[in-house]
C-alpha cells in the first residue's frame, strides 16, 4: 500500500509542475513493465537511460515488493497511473 501511495505522489508531482512539456513517452510503457514484466525485460528497458548499477539494483527491489502486490490491484494501480499520465498530456 505504502508504495503504490508513493508512485501515485511522485506521477502527482511529476505531472504538476509548470512546464510546458510532454511526459516522456518511454514513461508509460516502463510504468507497465515495472508491473507485469520479469526482471530480465525491466533491466532492458531501463538500460536505455544508463543507470548506475545501484540505481538499477534499487529499482528491481521495488520490483520484488510491487510483485507480492494481487495481480487485480497491480491493474488497478498501472490504470491510474496511466489515466495521470494521459492528463499531464493534455
Amino acid at each position: 500500500m505504502r508504495l503504490s501511495v508513493c508512485l501515485l505522489m511522485v506521477s502527482l508531482a511529476l505531472c504538476s509542475y509548470q512546464a510546458n512539456a510532454l511526459v516522456c513517452p518511454a514513461l508509460a510503457s516502463e510504468i507497465t513493465a515495472f508491473f507485469f514484466l520479469s526482471d530480465n525485460v525491466v533491466k532492458l528497458i531501463v538500460a536505455k537511460f544508463n543507470p548506475p548499477p545501484e540505481a538499477l539494483a534499487a529499482k528491481l527491489e521495488v520490483k520484488h515488493c510491487m510483485d507480492q502486490i494481487p495481480l487485480k490491484k497491480r491493474i488497478l494501480i498501472e490504470r491510474i497511473l496511466l489515466r495521470i499520465v494521459k492528463k499531464c498530456d493534455v
